[in-house]
């Protein structure tokens, strides 16, 4: 079930449902939140000086890779320009904090963003009892048009959504056999969070049987 606007204003009286800075009446939409665009912006890199010299950087999905992404804060009134074909990762502007049981978020780009010739691949879900900045990743589709976006503006939609049944906090923090890595998140890169230990070893090694085998759910 899709809430609307006064099941999301009672959440927000509530407490249940909070931002940082608050809300302000452009984004209160009839069954939804639009989210606005912070000041820090991600911009992948390619190459780093070391001592051997320039060493292209080569991305592995098991590691972790805070030292791919140089990050960049805005002061207000300036504005971010995406190169043709360009791909960031954003900050919101807003910290949510999401403490109901019940509840889970879904995160979908704004139609007119989307106009402008921008993708956002978002993750698309915040879960029950989430708190921390969002990351928006940003493409700019075009092959010869440079896109300008502002912090502030209004980048992307949460539809809030109830659970078919509550989740306690243990519940809601487990994600598979790890606590949720992005609870919490800052406004610092948190791709670099890997997924459990475990799982990236037997992964590294092809052991996917061995992980079916061992961990099988039901």
């Amino acid at each position: 079930m899709v809430l609307t606007k006064k099941y999301i204003t009672q959440m927000l009286k509530s407490g249940e449902l909070a931002f940082t800075p608050n809300l302000d009446k452009f984004q209160v939409q009839p069954h939804a939140i639009d989210l606005r665009l912070g000041f820090d912006f991600h911009l992948p890199k390619s190459w780093e000086l070391t001592e051997k010299g320039r060493v292209a950087l080569h991305i592995d999905p098991l590691e972790k890779d805070t030292h791919n992404f140089k990050q960049i804060h805005l002061k207000e009134g300036q504005y971010f320009e995406l190169l043709p074909s360009e791909y960031i990762v954003a900050t919101t502007l807003e910290k949510i904090e999401l403490s109901a049981n019940n509840i889970m978020g879904v995160l979908y780009p704004r139609s007119s963003i989307t106009r402008r010739g921008l993708a956002l691949n978002l993750t698309g879900v915040i879960d029950a009892r989430y708190k921390g900045y969002l990351m928006i990743p940003i493409m700019n589709n075009t092959d010869n048009q440079i896109i300008r976006v502002y912090p502030g503006e209004r980048i992307c939609s949460v539809v809030f959504q109830l659970l078919s049944s509550p989740l306690s906090e243990k519940e809601a923090n487990l994600h598979g056999l790890q606590k949720a890595r992005f609870n919490d998140a800052s406004k610092v890169f948190i791709g670099s969070k890997t997924d459990k230990q475990t799982e990236i070893n037997l992964i590294r090694y092809g052991k996917l049987e061995e992980i079916k085998k061992k961990y099988r759910f039901l």
